[in-house]
């Protein structure tokens, strides 16, 4: 296929403002995935859009496996909230309320 560019699993973007390091969430516009390494802003950036990745959680947020995952991008965390974030997965393991993580399945495709 001559118009083929990449699987698209890690996409290169610039650092978003305030930088990104490695490991954090990074939500541009519609589209959410993991730094790969830690970059300045405006830098480039790989972020992976698909995997399972430990992300930090909301306080007092529970989710069951297989819950809907969303994106807090004032407070760069997990929540089970639609209303204002953005979908960004699954949750790949259960997280009480008390749990500052969460195991989330990214699928690349909550844009």
């Amino acid at each position: 296929m001559r118009n083929y560019i990449q699987q698209g699993n890690v996409l290169t973007v610039p650092a978003p403002a305030g930088g990104a390091l490695s490991g954090d969430g990074v939500l541009i516009n519609a589209l959410f995935g993991v730094a790969a390494y830690t970059a300045a802003e405006g830098e480039e950036l790989e972020i992976e859009l698909v995997g399972v990745f430990e992300l930090p959680k909301a306080a007092g947020v529970a989710l069951d496996i297989g819950a809907k995952a969303y994106w807090d991008s004032t407070a760069k965390n997990v929540v089970s909230t639609a209303s204002g974030n953005k979908l960004i997965g699954v949750a790949a393991a259960a997280g009480a309320g008390p749990d500052t993580t969460i195991r989330v399945r990214l699928d690349g495709t909550s844009i």
